[in-house]
Protein backbone atom coordinates (compact mmCIF):
# COMPACT_ATOMS: atom_id res chain seq x y z
CA UNK A 1 0.00 0.00 0.00
CA UNK A 2 1.36 3.41 -1.03
CA UNK A 3 0.79 6.18 1.51
CA UNK A 4 0.95 9.82 0.45
CA UNK A 5 1.17 12.96 2.53
CA UNK A 6 1.42 16.60 1.54
CA UNK A 7 5.14 16.27 0.68
CA UNK A 8 5.93 12.56 0.83
CA UNK A 9 5.27 9.24 -0.83
CA UNK A 10 5.71 6.12 1.28
CA UNK A 11 6.08 3.19 -1.09
CA UNK A 12 6.51 -0.44 -0.10
CA UNK A 13 10.20 -1.16 0.35
CA UNK A 14 11.73 -3.21 -2.47
CA UNK A 15 15.01 -5.12 -2.60
CA UNK A 16 16.35 -2.52 -5.05
CA UNK A 17 15.97 0.13 -2.33
CA UNK A 18 18.93 -1.43 -0.51
CA UNK A 19 21.30 0.60 -2.70
CA UNK A 20 19.56 3.80 -1.57
CA UNK A 21 19.42 2.73 2.08
CA UNK A 22 23.12 1.79 2.25
CA UNK A 23 24.41 5.40 2.57
CA UNK A 24 21.94 5.98 5.42
CA UNK A 25 22.93 2.80 7.30
CA UNK A 26 26.63 3.45 6.74
CA UNK A 27 26.48 6.92 8.34
CA UNK A 28 28.02 6.85 11.83
CA UNK A 29 25.90 9.75 13.08
CA UNK A 30 22.62 8.30 11.75
CA UNK A 31 23.36 4.93 13.34
CA UNK A 32 24.55 6.30 16.71
CA UNK A 33 21.27 5.34 18.38
CA UNK A 34 20.47 2.08 16.58
CA UNK A 35 20.71 -1.52 17.71
CA UNK A 36 23.56 -2.12 15.27
CA UNK A 37 26.53 0.08 14.39
CA UNK A 38 26.94 1.64 10.96
CA UNK A 39 27.01 -0.96 8.18
CA UNK A 40 29.96 -0.96 5.81
CA UNK A 41 28.82 -3.93 3.70
CA UNK A 42 26.21 -3.29 0.98
CA UNK A 43 25.46 -7.02 0.87
CA UNK A 44 24.40 -6.91 4.52
CA UNK A 45 22.01 -4.03 3.80
CA UNK A 46 20.60 -6.03 0.89
CA UNK A 47 20.07 -9.03 3.19
CA UNK A 48 18.34 -6.82 5.77
CA UNK A 49 16.02 -5.36 3.12
CA UNK A 50 15.31 -8.84 1.70
CA UNK A 51 14.21 -9.93 5.18
CA UNK A 52 12.00 -6.86 5.54
CA UNK A 53 10.39 -7.49 2.14
CA UNK A 54 9.77 -11.14 3.12
CA UNK A 55 8.19 -10.05 6.43
CA UNK A 56 5.91 -7.65 4.53
CA UNK A 57 4.84 -10.37 2.10
CA UNK A 58 4.06 -12.65 5.05
CA UNK A 59 1.89 -9.94 6.65
CA UNK A 60 4.18 -9.60 9.68
CA UNK A 61 5.20 -6.03 8.86
CA UNK A 62 4.93 -3.14 6.44
CA UNK A 63 8.13 -1.38 5.39
CA UNK A 64 8.15 1.79 3.32
CA UNK A 65 10.74 3.81 1.43
CA UNK A 66 10.20 7.50 2.19
CA UNK A 67 10.50 9.75 -0.88
CA UNK A 68 9.78 13.40 -1.51
CA UNK A 69 6.84 13.90 -3.87
CA UNK A 70 8.29 16.86 -5.75
CA UNK A 71 11.56 15.25 -6.87
CA UNK A 72 11.25 11.55 -5.83
CA UNK A 73 14.40 11.85 -3.68
CA UNK A 74 14.90 8.92 -1.29
CA UNK A 75 14.96 10.21 2.30
CA UNK A 76 14.86 7.06 4.42
CA UNK A 77 12.52 4.33 5.56
CA UNK A 78 9.81 3.66 8.11
CA UNK A 79 7.90 0.62 9.23
CA UNK A 80 5.06 -0.99 11.07
CA UNK A 81 6.54 -4.22 12.43
CA UNK A 82 5.79 -7.05 14.84
CA UNK A 83 2.15 -6.86 13.77
CA UNK A 84 0.02 -8.86 16.18
CA UNK A 85 -3.47 -9.05 14.71
CA UNK A 86 -4.91 -10.96 17.69
CA UNK A 87 -3.93 -8.31 20.23
CA UNK A 88 -4.25 -5.49 17.67
CA UNK A 89 -0.77 -4.10 18.32
CA UNK A 90 2.41 -3.33 16.40
CA UNK A 91 5.68 -1.44 16.64
CA UNK A 92 6.76 1.57 14.57
CA UNK A 93 10.20 2.68 13.46
CA UNK A 94 11.84 5.24 11.20
CA UNK A 95 15.26 6.23 9.89
CA UNK A 96 16.20 9.22 7.77
CA UNK A 97 19.42 10.25 6.10
CA UNK A 98 21.09 13.19 7.82
CA UNK A 99 20.26 15.60 4.97
CA UNK A 100 16.55 14.99 5.69
CA UNK A 101 16.77 15.84 9.41
CA UNK A 102 15.02 18.91 10.72
CA UNK A 103 12.45 19.28 7.92
CA UNK A 104 9.51 17.51 9.58
CA UNK A 105 9.66 14.53 7.22
CA UNK A 106 9.73 11.89 9.97
CA UNK A 107 6.74 13.50 11.71
CA UNK A 108 4.80 13.62 8.43
CA UNK A 109 5.68 10.03 7.50
CA UNK A 110 4.86 8.66 10.93
CA UNK A 111 1.49 10.39 10.98
CA UNK A 112 0.67 8.51 7.78
CA UNK A 113 1.90 5.21 9.28
CA UNK A 114 -0.18 5.76 12.43
CA UNK A 115 -3.25 6.47 10.27
CA UNK A 116 -2.61 3.31 8.28
CA UNK A 117 -2.24 1.27 11.48
CA UNK A 118 -5.49 2.65 12.88
CA UNK A 119 -7.33 1.89 9.62
CA UNK A 120 -6.15 -1.73 9.77
CA UNK A 121 -7.52 -2.10 13.29
CA UNK A 122 -4.34 -1.69 15.34
CA UNK A 123 -5.18 -0.24 18.75
CA UNK A 124 -1.72 -0.02 20.36
CA UNK A 125 1.58 1.09 18.91
CA UNK A 126 4.94 0.74 20.58
CA UNK A 127 8.24 2.44 19.78
CA UNK A 128 11.67 2.15 21.31
CA UNK A 129 14.57 4.60 21.42
CA UNK A 130 18.08 4.33 22.77
CA UNK A 131 18.73 6.42 25.85
CA UNK A 132 20.06 9.79 24.72
CA UNK A 133 18.21 9.88 21.39
CA UNK A 134 16.47 13.15 22.20
CA UNK A 135 15.37 13.84 18.60
CA UNK A 136 13.42 10.59 18.33
CA UNK A 137 12.04 10.93 21.87
CA UNK A 138 10.71 14.41 20.99
CA UNK A 139 9.21 13.19 17.72
CA UNK A 140 7.37 10.34 19.43
CA UNK A 141 6.02 12.74 22.06
CA UNK A 142 4.79 15.11 19.30
CA UNK A 143 2.93 12.13 17.82
CA UNK A 144 1.22 11.49 21.16
CA UNK A 145 3.34 8.58 22.37
CA UNK A 146 3.95 8.40 26.10
CA UNK A 147 7.04 7.00 27.73
CA UNK A 148 6.02 3.79 29.46
CA UNK A 149 9.28 2.54 30.83
CA UNK A 150 12.98 1.95 30.64
CA UNK A 151 14.33 -1.31 29.23
CA UNK A 152 17.60 -1.65 31.11
CA UNK A 153 20.43 -3.34 29.20
CA UNK A 154 18.02 -4.11 26.35
CA UNK A 155 20.50 -3.93 23.46
CA UNK A 156 24.02 -5.34 23.27
CA UNK A 157 26.01 -3.09 20.97
CA UNK A 158 29.75 -2.65 20.67
CA UNK A 159 30.27 -4.85 23.71
CA UNK A 160 28.05 -2.86 26.05
CA UNK A 161 24.45 -3.18 27.12
CA UNK A 162 22.38 -0.13 26.23
CA UNK A 163 19.21 1.06 27.90
CA UNK A 164 16.17 1.86 25.76
CA UNK A 165 13.07 3.92 26.40
CA UNK A 166 9.75 2.26 25.64
CA UNK A 167 6.95 4.43 24.27
CA UNK A 168 3.32 3.55 23.67
CA UNK A 169 0.36 5.05 21.86
CA UNK A 170 -3.24 3.89 22.20
CA UNK A 171 -5.30 4.42 19.04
Amino acid sequence: MILETERLSLRPLEVGDADLLFPVLSDVEVMAHWDIPEVDDPDLVKAIVEGQVADARAGKAAHWAIRRLDDDEFLGACDLSDIDRWHKRAEVGFILGRDAWGHGYALEAMRAVIGYAAAMGVRRLAARTHLGNRRSDALLEKLGFEQEGLLRGHVLRDGEHRDCRLFGLLL
